[in-house]
């Protein structure tokens, strides 16, 4: 059954009590078992973005491969517009896979280097088979438009490109089909703050220009900041905080989402802002603590906390946490 929503509009992606766990076998006559993704339950609504966020390693990518099916999960339900995704037929299937697009964080890894531009963008529309020849060929000419690259771009090779450009060109794929729903992995982590800016002001315009909606990963905070309209942090294959952006900047309730908020740098020179240092290592996703998994680095953990795993509760309209400290 799907989860529960607050009063507000139905949402375009629902995730149910989703799982990605990979076994690794026995060690020490012990089976292991790597949780990368484990029990997570969100909804995006249509027009949003939500901004996805965490350390290296939590699963946030993993969540986003699941959402656009480039993973099948171990356990847990996916809908997108109220339909079971596991349950489709095959073409209605690939009716959808068109509304659900990936946008990678290095566009060149995804994509043929022996193929021009031109028929990098061509070659959804010739999988899909829409429209002939000719009018492949404008759509091609008029994405490349709206992504502020000219027509000369057509004849290049994905090495002659920038990082911006080649993230333009990433960008420009998953829009050939017309899709509703985007999934961006950490899209402007691996090129410089200016064109960062750049990247980001684009996507903002074109969702504004065709009505999408985003899950956009990242670990930088100033970039979900300005992205998304609300924000789930993870946490070792879990959601620990949900809330809108505002609310979460200025109020964290999670320690760790306190101690990521406190690490982002201070806007003007001379600002005070208290630190929250973490003490130890990141548990291991295949080796958990028991209770919640975040007790051995956090500063107010209690006994219970060693004991009891915390769930995502609704404290109020907008917001959740799964904290003790909270309840």
């Amino acid at each position: 059954m799907a989860i529960q929503l607050e009063p507000q509009r139905q949402p375009l992606v629902e995730i149910d009590q989703l799982q990605m766990h990979y076994p690794l076998g026995s060690i020490w006559g012990s089976k292991q078992t790597l949780k990368a993704v484990d029990g997570i339950s969100l909804h995006i609504r249509k027009g949003e973005t939500l901004g996805l966020v965490g350390e290296s390693g939590c699963g946030k990518s993993t969540v986003g491969q699941l959402t656009a099916r480039l993973l099948e999960p171990t356990g847990g339900r996916l809908f997108y517009k109220g339909e079971d995704l596991q349950k489709l037929r095959s073409g209605r299937d690939n009716q959808l896979r068109k509304q659900i697009q990936y946008v990678f964080q290095d566009p060149y890894t995804s994509m043929n280097p022996k193929h021009i531009i031109a028929a990098l963008l061509e070659e959804p529309l010739r999988i899909h088979r829409i429209g002939t020849r000719p009018e492949r060929k404008a759509k091609v000419r008029d994405m490349l438009k709206q992504i502020g690259l000219n027509e000369s771009y057509e004849f290049r090779y994905i090495h002659e490109l920038s990082g911006g450009q080649r993230q333009r060109i990433g960008i420009a794929r998953a829009l050939m089909l017309q899709p509703e729903f985007l999934i961006l992995d950490e899209p402007v982590s691996a090129l410089d703050v200016s064109v960062q800016s750049q990247i980001l002001n684009l996507l903002k315009d074109l969702q504004q220009q065709f009505s999408l909606t985003y899950l956009f990963i990242s670990h930088d905070l100033n970039v979900v900041h300005y992205m998304s309209d609300r924000v789930a942090v993870m946490y070792l294959g879990k959601i620990v905080e949900l809330a809108d952006v505002n609310d979460l900047y200025t109020s964290p309730l999670h320690p760790y989402t306190r101690a990521l908020v406190s690490a982002i740098p201070a806007k003007h020179r001379g600002q005070r802002q208290e630190r929250i240092r973490l003490q130890g290592e990141i548990p291991s996703a295949s080796a958990t603590p028991s209770g919640c998994a975040f007790h051995t680095r956090c500063p107010f953990a209690v006994e219970r906390c060693r004991r009891e795993t915390p769930t995502l509760r609704l404290i109020r309209p907008g917001r959740r946490v799964s904290c003790h400290l909270h309840e």
